[in-house]
């Protein structure tokens, strides 16, 4: 815990935002985080709760008061090997987690929750700084090799895990860069790239050897090697090659809207939108690339990649974006005795939203319009629920105009040639069946393949990503050592 009486005596400091007419003409990172002295401040208002349950609303299980306390104390050195001995990559969290550990913080059941996720984040940059990041580079080697296959966060943690472990790990990315839907996923203004590429140069001096440009399993039909990868390997001389194969890619099967007018251009997925600029603001030169300018953009769908694309078409010059959510609009306040610890069913506004876009509750699309080939606008409805299913508003149609509509409803599965082609049972949603049990955990109904992340869970967070990354390198230490010291 950090101050007796903190939380009766300090507010919650949330972590500013350099102004939008400024953030808005560029890529870069904006959030100002908490001086030394907020931080301190932050850390006071942890209480002596008895039983802390951020611990357990943090899928990664941050050993959470105790690094406030420490940076209460400032002892930030400490509090730094704290948060390192749960979390590989705290600057990926602390920066684009939604904070499951502050919705659980007991002081939330009836006042503003500690600032964990500002205090993670200062205590990461501040390690960072004074250099305190270093290769852990194992004493004893095995002699096992371990493949990889996915470079997200999930893949990131399991290499590295394993790595440590002593064991030979090669990591595996179909992509030109590492870092999976973290690299051309995530837009540079919530988080720059730079963060990976440092982690990327941690884990090669921990022995961790990386294979860009190189797709596991067998291509779509149709498809060239040269516009997925450099070299394609098939999963049997993956299995032959390596004595334990870990699938971590994510979920990249955006879910579609198969409505009258679908095949009218300037209708996208967010995936294909999002990662060009990515690939732009890292020096690539993108030919077509999808561009907002001047247009009048609909993004259909309410989530974090919604939010991502109004982000990116704000800084494009877009002329208006209007953000289409399926379900009514929440209240602005959660309902904190029925919902506390979980997360809370509310209103959320994130940056992008303030940088200027309309939001539409409660909207459906009927049919996409279009001339002479090209979206011009979409038929909308209103709709509401009744008895459990959702039926549309009489005399609510209307007709939108929009240049450019952007699809992000979310992801529905990994893509499946991977598992088809390593034979992976899947489950209900087209994701690699694998339990979480302690012993036998992630390992798929393949002899020695196990599968972790979006993967096996389905589209998720980056913080459910990094434990499962970890879990699954337990499992497999297990498996190949006949026991394990790695943290579960």
């Amino acid at each position: 815990m950090g101050k007796v009486t903190g939380f009766m005596e300090y507010e919650r400091i949330e972590e500013g935002y350099k102004p939008v007419p400024e953030r808005i003409k560029h890529y870069k990172e904006f959030v100002i985080g908490l001086s030394d002295k907020q931080a301190q401040v932050q850390g006071a208002r942890c209480m002596d709760c008895g039983i802390p349950f951020c611990n357990s609303g943090c899928p990664v299980n941050n050993i959470i008061p105790d690094f406030n306390d420490l940076v209460y104390h400032q002892d930030w050195q400490g509090a730094w090997l704290v948060l390192d001995s749960t979390n590989n990559f705290p600057e990926f969290t602390g920066r684009i987690c939604p904070a499951p550990c502050e919705a659980a913080c007991t002081l939330n059941f009836n006042s503003d929750a500690v600032g964990i996720k500002s205090i993670e984040h200062a205590i990461i940059d501040r390690a960072w700084q004074n250099g305190w990041v270093t290769p852990r580079v194992p004493e004893v080697r095995t002699g096992k090799k371990v493949a990889v296959v996915g470079s997200g966060p999930a893949g990131m943690a399991a290499a590295q895990q394993l790595a440590r472990a002593g064991h030979e790990v090669t990591l595996f990315e179909k992509n030109d860069r590492i870092g999976g839907l973290l690299r051309y996923g995530i837009p540079d203004f919530k988080m720059e790239k730079h963060h990976i590429d440092r982690r990327v140069e941690q884990m090669k001096a921990e022995g961790v050897t990386m294979r860009t440009g190189v797709l596991i399993g067998k291509l779509p039909e149709g498809s060239k090697v040269t516009s997925w990868a450099k070299e394609v390997i098939s999963p049997e001389q993956l299995q032959k090659d390596f004595d334990a194969v870990v699938l971590a890619g994510g979920a990249e099967q955006s879910r579609d809207l198969p409505v009258p007018g679908r095949d009218l251009d300037g209708i996208h997925f967010a995936m294909e939108f999002l990662p060009q600029q990515n690939k732009v603001n890292a020096g690539d030169k993108v030919k077509g690339q999808l561009r907002a300018d001047g247009k009048h953009v609909i993004v259909i769908g309410g989530g974090d990649t919604g939010s991502d694309c109004v982000g990116t078409s704000n800084r494009h010059g877009a002329a208006s974006v209007v953000q289409f959510e399926l379900m009514p609009q929440p209240p602005e306040h959660e309902n904190k005795p029925l919902t506390w610890p979980y997360w809370p069913y509310k209103l959320r506004t994130s940056s992008s939203h303030e940088e200027g876009c309309e939001r539409e509750f409660a909207i459906a699309t009927k049919e996409f319009i279009g001339e002479k080939g090209k979206v011009t606008g979409l038929k909308t409805v209103r709709v509401e629920w009744k008895d459990g299913k959702m039926v549309e508003v009489p005399g609510t149609e209307q007709v939108l105009k929009a240049d450019l509509v952007l699809l992000a409803m979310g992801f529905v599965s990994p893509v499946s040639t991977i598992l088809e082609g390593f034979g992976v049972d899947k489950d209900p949603r087209g994701n690699a069946r694998a339990t979480t049990e302690e012993t036998g955990g992630y390992a798929t109904n393949v002899p020695k393949v196990f599968a972790a992340g979006d993967m096996r869970r389905g589209q998720s967070l980056v913080v459910w990503a990094i434990r499962e990354g970890r879990q699954a390198a337990r499992a497999v230490d297990e498996f190949l050592m006949g026991r394990s010291e790695l943290p579960r």
